[in-house]
């Protein structure tokens, strides 16, 4: 079987009957899926943001040291993989409320098929202009999004509407996830921890 992401983009409506039935362990889907999902996004900011800034309205672009670059796309690929395997975790700790699979590699599956339309999304870092990379990320949002409520009653073995619940429960943690991430990110930066931008 193909990896996740290139099911996702290929197989269309048939990408859940071939998840639904292929067995993998857990190590493989984390091995061959999640840490290329992990690594893209950070390797597409390095190269944009080396190539081109960011550019932040109509200001001018703000550059980075290569250390300091280094450190922020390291950073972010460290984010996005330890918050796939602790979303995976928390679904696999939901699951006897919704009366789901508790099967590890379900899980693992189920974050790996949902995060695949945001790293395409994450295409625009090459080019990272903040109107450009909003213009991205919601399509890619709205699909992330119809992947998880299609996918989670089929891939974790759950009515549909227990699926929807536990999906818009999903929801709510990584939007929880996101807000206490970038207030963190504030703090630190106040602090003197982020990179030295010039400014």
């Amino acid at each position: 079987m193909t990896s996740i992401p290139l099911s996702v983009l290929f197989q269309g409506s048939h990408l859940f009957d071939k998840l639904e039935t292929h067995a993998t362990s857990a190590l493989g889907v984390i091995l061959r899926d999640l840490l290329p999902l992990a690594l893209l996004p950070p390797v597409f900011l390095h190269i944009g943001t080396h190539q081109f800034g960011w550019q932040i309205g109509a200001e001018e672009a703000i550059s980075m040291s290569d250390n300091a670059l280094l450190v922020v796309s390291a950073s972010y690929f460290f984010v996005l993989f330890v918050g796939m395997l602790g979303l995976a975790v928390l679904l696999r700790w939901m699951a006897p409320t919704y009366e789901a699979s508790l099967d590890p590699s379900r899980h693992l599956t189920v974050v790996a098929t949902t995060a695949t339309p945001m790293v395409l999304g994450s295409l625009a870092h090459l080019y990272p202009h903040v109107f450009l990379n909003m213009l991205a990320i919601i399509p890619a949002l709205l699909w992330s999004m119809y992947l998880l409520y299609r996918g989670v009653p089929r891939l974790l073995q759950t009515t549909p509407q227990q699926g929807m619940l536990m999906a818009s429960s999903v929801i709510g943690i990584v939007l929880v996830a996101c807000v206490t991430l970038l207030g963190i990110t504030v703090v630190l930066w106040v602090y003197g921890f982020g990179p030295n931008l010039g400014l």
